[in-house]
């Protein structure tokens, strides 16, 4: 059982705020955040009262205060398979440096990174080896797993990358999570409550009508299924989302085949309070949501890794 400790947590490249979240179910406390994206900083003070500094590089390291546990869900993009796939070759690909950077002058006692799945296979396991190499040569025993969101109670297909550090030795072991979900019926709203703008076109509904009409997984209309397009334009009809990305087309994820996904579906669908405060154009909702932590599973993570935390 884990205690209400007042761990101090820091929380970079922030986004919603999922990670802090997470933590803070049990106790912990932000004192510091950082994000240069200016919406996410205008809906980051919206809901938690303060202006996340922005470019972690004009971010003198002396001006982080210390803290017990860092927290970075660090830019994946350089890493995602939808992208290019470049890693370190790509600028935001070298953000984990600064995290190293950060690990190494304010010595935390934990740590919790999030990335896509990619991340441990990019570039043959190289990319992945380097990150591995540079938190042991910090002193830090790390654990890494790929999780899935599916597993944690939410209904969407969601595989990330995380990687746990502690500074002493400890038994910490990644939660488990089991194959059930909630119902698409609890995270959307009903079509006839949904504006018109979210419809497909009906030259777009017509060309999918005939594209799938033989396909018998493919459903239309009030079936409260997510009708999922991947990359080859291939369409499948599923009772629960695939991931969010924030550079996905606006029709690769279609609710019953008719409508996109409001801003408020998406937050549902990686765990967000119905309290939390959406007031930024919903092209930066989708972008955030997409770049975002399923709740669920940080808590679970967060859970253990405080139980290591308290342990004697």
């Amino acid at each position: 059982m884990v205690k209400k400790n007042k761990y101090n947590l820091i929380d970079l490249f922030c986004g919603l705020g999922g990670l802090r979240l997470g933590f803070e179910k049990y106790g912990c406390k932000t004192i510091f955040s950082s994000d240069n994206d200016k919406y996410a900083q205008k809906v980051y003070e919206k809901n938690f009262g303060e202006k996340p500094h922005g470019d972690i590089n004009k971010v003198k390291i002396k001006d982080i205060p210390k803290h017990d546990i860092l927290l970075a869900g660090f830019p994946c993009q350089a890493f995602s398979i939808a992208g290019k796939g470049l890693g370190f070759a790509d600028t935001r690909g070298t953000l984990f440096f600064n995290i190293e950077k950060i690990l190494k002058e304010k010595k935390p006692r934990a740590f919790l990174l999030e990335n896509v799945k990619r991340l441990k296979t990019h570039d043959n396991g190289k990319t992945f080896a380097v990150i591995k190499n540079k938190l042991r040569n910090l002193d830090y025993k790390i654990h890494y797993k790929v999780l899935n969101t599916l597993n944690f109670g939410l209904p969407q297909k969601r595989e990330r990358t995380y990687i746990v550090g502690f500074k002493k030795k400890t038994n910490f072991e990644f939660p488990e999570g089991n194959r059930i979900f909630k119902s698409l019926d609890k995270i959307l709203d009903k079509n006839d409550d949904v504006d018109k703008s979210y419809y497909l076109s009906k030259k777009i509904l017509e060309k999918r009508k005939k594209k799938n009409q033989k396909k018998k997984n493919y459903t239309l209309f009030n079936e409260r299924k997510i009708v999922h397009e991947n990359i080859g334009g291939n369409l499948s009809s599923l009772n629960y989302s695939c991931a969010l990305r924030a550079g996905g087309s606006y029709n690769y994820l279609i609710v019953d085949g008719l409508r996109r996904l409001t801003g408020r579906e998406m937050l549902r669908l990686q765990g967000f309070p119905e309290k939390y405060k959406l007031d930024i154009p919903y092209t930066q909702i989708r972008k955030l949501a997409g770049n975002s932590v399923s709740i669920p599973v940080i808590e679970k993570i967060a859970e253990k890794m405080l139980e290591c935390l308290d342990a004697k």
